[in-house]
C-alpha cells in the first residue's frame, strides 16, 4: 500500500488524458487527520515550475491536507497562466475533497514550456476524488510515473507507528533532490518542527546523494505529511532513522529505474579531510561521462576515476591515492595497482571505492552508465 499504509490516508490515480498513451496520469493523497501536519523540500533550480511556487506557499504554515499531482506536463516556465492553472488545481482539489485550496500541494512532471489542458486535468481531479481509497497507494503511485518503467513504492515501521512512500523519476537524478515527485506518510504523532527537521535530515542522506546524470529538474519536489493517526508521539532519533531507510530504499529505485542504465554505480569515497569534500570528489566522479560510458562498456579503466577527482578542490595528495573496483584495488598510491583484467563488470552493481587518505571522513553517491539507450530517450523526449 506504501502511500496509504499509515492510518488517516486515502489515495486515488486516475487516467485524464493528460498523456497521449492513455495511462494513468492525475493522482490524489488525502491526509484524513486527526493531524495535518507538513513539510517539503523543493528543487533549488532558480527556474522552477509554478506547482513549486505555489506548494512552496502552502507549506509555509506546516498544514496541509491534500497533495495534487499530475504526470504529462511539468506546467514548468509556463508564465502567469501556469501560475493560475496551478492555483485553479488546488481550487479544484480543494472543492472535490472539502478542504481549502491553501492547504492543497501541487505537484506536476512532464515536458517543459507547455501549459496543462486545464479540461482533462479538472476532469482528473472529480475522477481522482471520486476513487479515493485506504488501499488507493498503488494506482497513485503509477499515475506519476513519466518514462519510469515501475512504480516507486517503500514502507517503514516504527514503535507503533507506520512510514509509507512512493515516488517517481527516471531521468535528471542530481543533488538538490534530482528530478522527482515523492510523497511520504506516516500516521505517527509530529509538529511541523519536528517533520520539517526529520525530512531534511532523510532527503541529506538519500535523494540528495543520487545523481544520474547532472541535471536538475525545475519541479524537484518532496513532501512528508502526518495524520497523527497512531497517537503515537515517535522518538525522533527513531522516526528519523526510518524516514531516512524509506527514502533511501526510494532513492535506490529511483537510480535502478534510470533511462536505459546498465549498471548502477556506487561511488563511495572514503578518507576524506571533511563530508563536503567527499561529497564533491564523488559528485565529480558520477557526472564524468568518459567514466560513465567506460562503466557500460565493462571496462574497469581507473584512470577516469583518478581524473574526475583531480578536478575538485577536495584535499588530497595525487601521490596517495587508492581506487578499487569491484573490490580490486586497480589504483595504489596514484598509479598502477592489481590487474584490471581482475575486475568484474558483467553483473548489473557496479562499487567505486576512491580512498583519499586526507581524514576520517566519507559519503557515498548512487549514479548510472552512460547507454545507448539513454541517449535514444532523451533525443526525442518532446517528440
Amino acid at each position: 500500500m506504501s502511500v496509504t499504509a499509515a492510518a488517516g490516508f486515502r489515495a486515488a490515480g486516475v487516467t485524464a488524458g493528460l498523456k497521449p498513451s492513455g495511462r494513468p496520469d492525475v493522482a490524489l493523497v488525502v491526509n484524513d487527520g486527526p493531524e495535518h501536519v507538513v513539510a517539503a523540500v523543493f528543487t533549488s533550480n532558480r527556474v522552477e515550475a509554478a506547482p513549486v511556487t505555489w506548494s512552496r506557499q502552502v507549506v509555509t504554515d506546516g498544514r496541509a491536507d491534500v497533495v495534487l499531482l499530475n504526470s504529462g506536463g511539468a506546467n514548468a516556465c509556463t508564465g502567469a497562466q501556469g501560475f493560475l492553472d496551478t492555483h485553479r488545481s488546488a481550487e479544484l482539489a480543494a472543492v472535490a475533497v472539502g478542504v481549502s485550496a491553501g492547504d492543497v500541494v501541487v505537484c506536476s512532471t512532464g515536458l517543459i514550456g507547455e501549459l496543462l489542458p486545464m479540461d482533462k486535468i479538472e476532469s482528473g481531479i472529480t475522477a481522482a476524488a471520486g476513487s479515493l481509497s485506504a488501499d488507493g497507494g498503488e494506482d497513485a503511485a503509477t499515475a506519476i510515473m513519466t518514462t519510469d518503467t515501475v512504480a516507486k513504492e517503500c514502507t517503514g515501521f516504527g514503535s507503533g507507528y507506520t512510514i509509507g512512500g512512493m515516488a517517481k523519476g527516471a531521468g535528471m537524478l542530481a543533488p538538490s533532490l534530482a528530478t522527482m515527485l515523492v510523497v511520504i506518510t506516516t500516521d505517527a504523532v509530529l509538529t511541523a518542527e519536528q517533520a520539517d527537521e526529520a525530512l531534511r535530515a532523510a532527503t541529506a542522506m538519500s535523494f540528495d546523494r543520487i545523481d544520474s546524470d547532472g541535471c536538475q529538474s525545475t519541479n524537484d519536489t518532496v513532501v512528508l505529511m502526518a495524520s497523527g493517526a497512531s497517537g503515537v508521539s515517535p522518538q525522533m532519533g527513531e522516526f528519523t532513522a526510518i524516514l531516512t531507510q524509506v527514502c533511501v530504499d526510494l532513492a535506490e529505485q529511483l537510480i535502478a529505474d534510470a533511462e536505459g542504465a546498465a549498471h548502477d554505480i556506487t561511488i563511495d569515497v572514503q578518507g576524506a579531510a571533511n563530508v563536503d569534500d567527499a561529497l564533491e570528489v564523488a559528485r565529480s566522479i558520477a557526472r564524468n561521462n568518459l567514466f560513465k560510458c567506460a562503466v557500460f562498456g565493462n571496462d574497469p579503466n581507473w584512470g577516469r576515476v583518478l581524473a574526475a577527482v583531480g578536478t575538485t578542490s577536495a584535499a588530497f595528495e595525487p601521490a596517495q591515492l587508492d581506487v578499487a573496483i569491484n573490490g580490486v584495488m586497480v589504483c595504489r598510491s596514484g598509479g598502477v595497482g592489481d590487474d584490471r583484467s581482475g575486475v568484474d563488470m558483467s553483473q548489473r552493481e557496479v562499487k567505486v571505492e576512491v580512498f583519499l587518505h586526507a581524514g576520517d571522513a566519507d559519503a557515498t553517491v548512487l549514479t548510472n552508465d552512460l547507454t545507448h539507450d539513454y541517449v535514444h530517450e532523451n533525443s526525442a523526449y518532446s517528440t
